[in-house]
């Protein structure tokens, strides 16, 4: 049957005898596992909220004709991507954490057009593979991880030079039936709260590396496949009793290492094999979507400000100008962030294959966006907060006989709010700007879909200088025998921005 809420989803984790390391040691029931929880409990809003705003967090599939959650649709017009921005804002909003599956979104939407391109160069069946496969969870309703980032070993040597080979995923046999893989995949988000994961190459890779150049869908639970949960600051507070010190007790993120040791890819569920050339469309078209899917971090933003604006009110600082000054500029800081992801989905365009592509130079200004406002926010949330944020006692004392009362007398605010509600949101800041949460705010902003310099290579390739300099030279009645030039067709990313059409033969 079908995966229909948020709480079926959570019953379907369960028995699947998953390899997960935890502290060393094997994890009985992830499902059960205290630090684990919350960040399924995050995923699970991703079902409730497909079913309570199905405008926004559903859609009616071409492919398999049923209406299904959008994580799981391919983008058939520039309004669809548009929802996939307003679905992640709200799902950050109403958890305050990442929800695990934008990846798999993005990659699925990736390899729609990518599959399709390669099957016309090479005569491939990757596109109708993938499509079965669509077909197949969207029906299940699963939840889909994709695993790009390899563990790299040296960076300098490209993944058939590393000494040891298995530092980049790669075939390491084949048979009749298919592939057997092996190597790492690290950072991976929600791997273990997923059903599927779809392996994909990290990087541009040459000929030589032909044996890396392996997309395929495996089953979380596939034989050889092991994880090893990767700490969180602050992760074992969610261990300790009571629901205060955890700052955000319901929810969290999820990253872990995956181990593919002997791993086998039915050939139905290969989606390349062996064609390297593109590998880096893949790459690139995936994390186009990506960097723009970064709108999910203005959702946690809303709670940041929130939460900012509710320590000064228990403060009695709310009417301070500084403050109202300082929630101003978290707001334009959040927003800004948002224009630019929602933007590049607004300037979609349609490829080979039928789906739609977000703009790919607003999707890597939203991504760097990314890397830096949400620590300034954080920063500004912090001055709003105060120093208490970090020097609070532990819940046991506020419950403890003898220290209970002494904090609850001495560490009131303003008058009319308890002391248990100024200690929550202190400890929700905390959470947020240095604990557990910080990890999906803070260093996931920064890293993930690609550091900041990724980014700027992007946009420099861009950036159109030479034609914005032909500009600057005819309003300053420049003369360099560069006039009929700007007679020229606008530049490509122009020709997004006003319309123009490439004429045939004429160079860009």
């Amino acid at each position: 049957m079908p995966i229909k809420s948020g709480a079926e989803y959570v019953e379907s984790l369960r028995g699947r005898k998953l390899k997960v390391y935890l502290f060393g040691q094997l994890v009985k029931e992830p499902v059960d596992h205290p630090i684990i929880r919350p960040s399924i409990n995050a995923v699970a809003a991703t079902y409730d909220l497909a079913n309570s705003e199905p405008e926004m967090a559903a859609a009616k599939s071409s492919i398999s004709g049923l209406q299904v959650n959008r994580f799981l649709h391919i983008a058939e017009s520039a309004e669809d991507l548009v929802n996939q921005n307003k679905m992640q804002r709200r799902l950050g909003q109403l958890t305050g954490t990442c929800f695990q599956r934008c990846v798999g979104m993005d990659a699925l939407n990736s390899l729609y057009s990518t599959t399709y391109e390669i099957d016309q160069k090479h005569q491939t069946p990757y596109h109708s593979r993938l499509k079965e496969f669509i077909k197949m969870i969207q029906r299940e309703n699963y939840v889909i991880g994709g695993a790009m980032t390899d563990v790299k070993g040296d960076r300098s040597l490209s993944p058939s030079q590393q000494p040891d080979p298995d530092m980049f995923v790669h075939i390491v046999k084949r048979d009749k039936k298919g592939v057997y893989i092996t190597g790492a995949k690290a950072h991976q988000t929600g791997c273990i709260n997923s059903h599927w994961i779809l392996v994909m190459p990290t990087m541009r890779l040459k000929t030589e590396d032909k044996d890396y150049a392996i997309i395929g869908a495996v089953p979380v639970d596939a034989p050889g496949i092991t994880y090893i949960y990767g700490r969180q600051s602050c992760d074992t507070r969610s261990m300790e009793e009571g629901d205060i010190d955890t700052g955000n007790n319901k929810f969290g993120g999820q990253e872990a290492m995956i181990i593919f040791d002997n791993v086998f890819i039915p050939n139905e569920l290969i989606f390349m094999d062996g064609e390297h050339d593109y590998a880096a469309m893949l790459v690139e078209r995936f994390t186009c979507y990506h960097r723009r899917s970064y709108v999910c971090k203005t959702g946690l933003g809303d709670v940041l400000i929130g939460a900012a604006a509710a320590i000064a009110d228990y403060n009695g600082v709310a009417s301070a100008s500084h403050i109202k000054d300082k929630l101003v500029e978290m707001t334009h800081l959040n927003e800004t962030i948002f224009g630019a992801g929602i933007a590049s989905s607004y300037m979609a365009h349609q490829t080979a294959s039928g789906n739609w592509q977000c703009d790919d130079m607003l999707a890597n200004v939203c991504k760097h966006n990314v890397t830096k406002f949400p620590y300034e926010i954080s920063r500004l949330a912090q001055d709003i907060a105060g120093g208490l944020m970090v020097t609070l006692p532990s819940e046991k004392d506020f419950r403890g006989p003898e220290t209970g009362p002494l904090l609850e007398k001495y560490l009131k605010g303003r008058k009319g709010v308890s002391t248990e509600s100024r200690v929550r949101m202190l400890r929700l800041i905390e959470n947020m700007t240095l604990g557990r949460n910080a990890v999906g705010y803070l260093t996931e902003s920064m890293h993930g879909a690609g550091s900041p310099q990724a980014q700027r290579i992007q946009i420099a390739r861009q950036m159109q200088l030479e034609y914005k300099k032909k500009l600057a030279k005819n309003l300053a009645s420049v003369k360099e025998g560069e006039a009929a030039e700007m007679t020229m067709e606008n530049p490509e990313y122009f020709n997004k921005i006003f319309g123009v059409k490439k004429k045939s033969g004429t160079k860009k």
